[in-house]
């Protein structure tokens, strides 16, 4: 009987043990896990919700969600996509539903749902779980006909020293998932304030993005502020986490709103600056920036403002400036980049270039994506063609 082992006992290795079980029911297979819990990380994504994939409806181009592996990404998208993984999850018994954003959870809005769904199919198959185990050489491994390397994100390099030393290329692993801080005070006073199309940036550089904005007392938060710092990965950790940081409020051209400005300081000129929010600013935000952008002359109305003032107000909503003051990790939510190199592994198969019968799933591969439900439609499909693989090993030998 071919024997295959899966180290780690998180979404990848779940679901890698689990489709190969259905391709060769006759395999014997082991999930080894480091920790005494399995599934950690499933448990506490999306906020104990488990954002498991998206609908991909808005994504014209995988290289908008997946920083890093969108080439293999869009390869082993042939093999298994995130329409594949919608219906093996309803047809295991998990009812999803799409949200409004694209994102896709459980109808239960419960990860456990997940959870107990690939705890119930590797009972159901007989899959071995063991936990507390800690693999360190691969010659731990050499009882087994294959091995699936399925460790998720190591925060440190020097846990993936193991996999260097046979000849596979290492990419420096950094946070790709984090929220950032700014040391203004002013700014933390309008904590919870979420303001729904931002514009973020860093100066000097190409790298932008979009999204919902959430400021907190540390900084800002939010899924453009995470998606930022998903592109923006390695840039910032070269930078110590400290560069400066332009927002767009507004989500429109400099010009645009200028020109709203001006009618409507046209249009209401007895009104205070403070009453006509534009573009629908939360109250406190405006509130801020007037005070930021006008001093004492933020109380007057808006037939007090001068040329200089309303460019002043433009720039100030288009263009505000602030300077990083380091990262926070998510709460919910950590995700790396760099790991095993991709030119380490055959891009049909994801076997070791170098070590026969090895083979790689998940996020432990230089792959990461954005929040959305990427970063697990990632682990599902590099799992699903891991297992694929390994069966026509199996069938092969």
């Amino acid at each position: 009987m071919m024997q295959t082992v899966v180290v780690g006992g998180g979404a990848a290795g779940f679901f890698l043990a689990i489709n190969l079980k259905e391709m060769v029911p006759e395999m014997d297979v082991t999930i080894l896990e480091r920790s005494q819990h399995v599934l950690a990380k499933v448990k506490v994504s999306g906020g104990g919700r488990c954002n498991c994939t998206n609908s991909f409806a808005a994504v014209r181009d995988l290289s908008t969600v997946y920083p890093r592996g969108h080439r293999l990404m869009k390869r082993l998208f042939k093999q298994f996509d995130y329409r594949d993984a919608y219906e093996w999850f309803e047809r295991h018994g998990v009812r999803l539903t799409t949200q409004d954003d694209d994102c896709v959870f459980p109808a239960s809005q419960d990860s456990c749902s997940v959870i107990d769904c690939f705890l119930a199919e590797a009972r159901r198959h007989r899959i071995k779980i063991r936990t507390g185990v800690s693999i360190t050489s691969l010659d731990d491994l050499c009882n087994y006909d294959a091995v699936a390397i399925c460790t998720g994100g190591q925060p440190r390099a020097e846990r993936l020293q193991w996999l260097a030393a046979t000849g596979h290329e290492i990419i420096q692993p950094v946070p790709s998932l984090f929220t950032l801080s700014i040391a203004d005070e002013a700014l933390h006073t309008l904590m919870g304030t979420v303001v729904e199309d931002v514009q973020l940036g860093i100066p000097g550089t190409k790298l932008r993005a979009s999204g919902p904005l959430l400021i907190t007392h540390w900084g800002i938060s939010g899924p453009g502020t995470l998606r930022l710092s998903s592109y923006a990965a390695r840039f910032l950790s070269e930078s110590d986490y400290r560069v400066p940081l332009t927002i767009n409020w507004t989500g429109q051209r400099e010009l645009e709103v200028k020109e709203l400005l001006t009618t409507i300081a046209a249009r209401h000129p007895q009104k205070q600056l403070s009453t006509i929010r534009p573009c629908g600013l939360p109250a406190r935000l405006w509130d801020y920036l007037l005070t930021k952008t006008l001093g004492q002359r933020s109380q007057n109305r808006w037939q007090s403002l001068n040329e200089k003032e309303l460019n002043r107000l433009a720039n100030a909503l288009t263009n505000d400036t602030y300077q990083t003051a380091g990262r926070a990790a998510f709460r919910d939510e950590f995700v790396t980049c760099g790991g095993v190199s991709l030119a380490s592994v055959n891009p049909s198969t994801l076997e070791s270039r170098t070590f026969p019968g090895l083979y790689f799933a998940g996020e432990v591969l230089d792959i990461d994506g954005i929040t959305g439900g990427f970063n697990f439609q990632a682990a599902w499909t590099t799992a699903y063609v891991a297992a694929s693989s390994i069966a026509v090993r199996c069938q092969a030998s």
